[in-house]
């Protein structure tokens, strides 16, 4: 991951500082979280999700969706907030999203989700902050 291609740049000792070691791991490192492990799965408030490695909004609620696949899953994220990259990793070929801010690891996009996209951002909770609506 080139850090200087993001606006919000920090070292190895100021993420390691931010984040809890199960962040680290998934937003640094490219790690998953077990599924049906994180609080915002569940989450119907509506609100705003944003990378907890900056705070960039990512996700609206109104575009959740429950999967059934263990991770909290959107249509669509916020224009500009995302970027993908292709991900050969596990023997396999998929497109991973990260933040286009900071560029931590946020998850995957796959091809399966429900109308108006027909997209699944199928994201790692530990990588999102979760704010409501006033």
């Amino acid at each position: 991951m080139d850090a200087h291609a993001y606006p919000v740049t920090r070292t190895d000792a100021e993420w390691r500082q931010k984040l809890t070691p199960e962040q680290y791991q998934v937003m640094r490192e490219h790690g998953t979280e077990r599924p049906g492990s994180c609080a915002l799965l569940h989450e119907h408030r509506q609100g705003t999700f944003a990378c907890a490695g900056c705070d960039t909004p990512l996700f609206g609620s109104t575009l959740k969706f429950e999967s059934g696949t263990g991770w909290p899953s959107f249509n669509d994220p916020i224009p500009g907030s995302v970027a993908t990259t292709t991900d050969r990793s596990y023997g396999m070929t998929r497109t991973e999203v990260h933040c286009a801010t900071c560029g931590s690891h946020l998850g995957h996009v796959f091809p399966d989700g429900p109308p108006p996209t027909g997209l699944r951002y199928c994201i790692n909770g530990v990588a999102l902050n979760f704010t409501p609506n006033a």
